[in-house]
């Protein structure tokens, strides 16, 4: 379960932003996560739980952002979020290509934005 070591590191990045920007508690965490990373929502909200608890940041809200999968055509550079999110069969709905597109969004993780209280 590798939602353990991104809820780690995420600890860490609140942690490191409470303290540069003088936050004595922090109520809510906003994450933005792509429609093809391979983190399970519910899996880093129990890992984060669990890893907080007793300290500062427990109590605190991971609310998620998914961003859909969106690619550029190889032949025609049209963009496009294919109906079934797949890299491996991902047809260009203007030309029909299917091959070799470039991936513009979609596996992303990261920190939007963190609430808390100085």
């Amino acid at each position: 379960m590798h939602e353990m070591s991104i809820a780690g590191s995420l600890i860490r990045i609140v942690e490191s932003e409470m303290t540069a920007h003088g936050l004595r508690t922090v109520q809510r965490v906003k994450i933005r996560h792509g429609a093809l990373s391979t983190m399970v929502p519910e899996a880093l909200e129990f890992a984060f739980e669990i890893m907080t608890k007793g300290t500062l940041l427990e109590g605190a809200v991971l609310d998620f952002e998914k961003v859909p999968l969106t690619m550029s055509c190889s032949a025609c550079k049209a963009t496009f979020s294919p109906e079934v999110q797949n890299l491996h069969f991902a047809p260009c709905p203007t030309c029909g290509e299917e091959f070799g597109h470039m991936v513009l969004m979609g596996k992303e993780l990261h920190i939007e934005h963190i609430e808390g209280d100085t």
